[in-house]
């Protein structure tokens, strides 16, 4: 098949759509809407100067997501001198997995010449990710420990390197996913606060003067387009999944999305479009006053508990976040 913007071959054909693109005409469909999405969620404030850029801190992980946004932010930000990209890796703890991917975080930064970060679960907490997953004195998936340590790192570290903004690489699927769980769910609280954390533009969320601002560049593009973006720039990407990776119902709502979209289309942009409504809504209903949060007695960290949901855990598996 030919490109139907170009005409040159296609490489893939986008079935919500119906476009038939060649490479060279996807690669920039992908920038497209990555520019389109900073635009819309006004991430560049129209005060940034180059004296006074805005910094974006880059959750680097080294898989295909965060590895394409960060290649993404940049070729379209390089020349802008009103932006600075700073790269930011957690190392869990994990053998075989982290290591691997934290130098493909290395080799993407160099090349691009960022400033790049790395921490560690260990140097933070004294834990590792597999000692953790082995003992799981809570009874609980290791995702559970790992999704609360990431989050505190990622805000702790955005806060520290002056991060004007937080960037992840969450994609559509996992946008999609995410708000499929929360609706059958009927968590509409949850909605509220994927709403104020990292959906809505800023000037419609909730104030969270506490927290350092959430963006996903990424969120309108599908998994399979990331991956494919990935290959077709030859990006150091390290696509392995995590081996203690336990999310079992988040699987089976990908596995009904992928089958739903295979059926119908553009299944994924019609649930985020509706949803991200709802979740407006939900946000003016459930709108947090920020200033009820007290003080985790540990490490300070804004909560509604005499402890933090970290520090919690990382007590609760031997570990010291002092």
């Amino acid at each position: 098949m030919d490109c139907d913007k170009c005409g040159d071959e296609a490489v893939t054909h986008a079935a919500y759509s119906g476009l038939h693109m060649c490479g060279d005409c996807f690669t920039r469909s992908v920038e497209k809407r990555v520019r389109r999405r900073v635009r819309e969620d006004a991430l560049l404030p129209e005060d940034a100067t180059p004296q006074d850029p805005d910094t974006w801190v880059v959750g680097l992980s080294g898989g295909k997501d965060s590895v394409v946004l960060t290649r993404v932010l940049y070729d379209v930000f390089e020349a802008d001198p009103r932006v600075e990209l700073v790269a930011l890796t957690i190392h869990e703890g994990i053998e075989g997995y982290r290591d691997a991917s934290v130098d493909a975080c290395v080799e993407l930064a160099e090349e691009l010449g960022i400033r790049h970060e790395l921490v560690s679960y260990e140097e933070e907490f004294g834990v590792r990710m597999d000692d953790v997953a082995a003992e799981d004195p809570e009874g609980m998936a290791p995702c559970a420990y790992c999704g609360v340590f990431r989050r505190d790192l990622l805000e702790t570290y955005a806060e520290e390197l002056g991060a004007d903004k937080l960037l992840t690489g969450h994609n559509l699927d996992d946008e999609a996913q995410t708000a499929l769980m929360n609706f059958l769910e009927g968590d509409v609280e949850q909605m509220a606060k994927h709403f104020d954390a990292s959906l809505g533009p800023f000037d419609q969320r909730s104030e969270q003067d506490r927290f350092v601002p959430r963006a996903k560049p990424l969120r309108d593009v599908p998994e399979k387009e990331v991956a494919l973006y990935a290959h077709l720039e030859d990006l150091p990407a390290h696509i392995t999944e995590c081996p203690h990776a336990s999310e079992a119902y988040r699987g089976e709502i990908q596995d009904l999305l992928l089958q739903l979209e295979e059926n119908h289309p553009g299944t994924r942009h019609s649930i985020m479009a509706g949803y991200e409504e709802l979740a407006r809504v939900a946000s003016d209903r459930f709108r947090e006053d920020e200033s009820e949060l007290g003080e985790c007695g540990r490490c300070g960290a804004p909560t509604n508990r005499d402890v933090c949901r970290k520090c919690y855990l990382v007590d609760a598996v031997g570990g010291s976040a002092d």
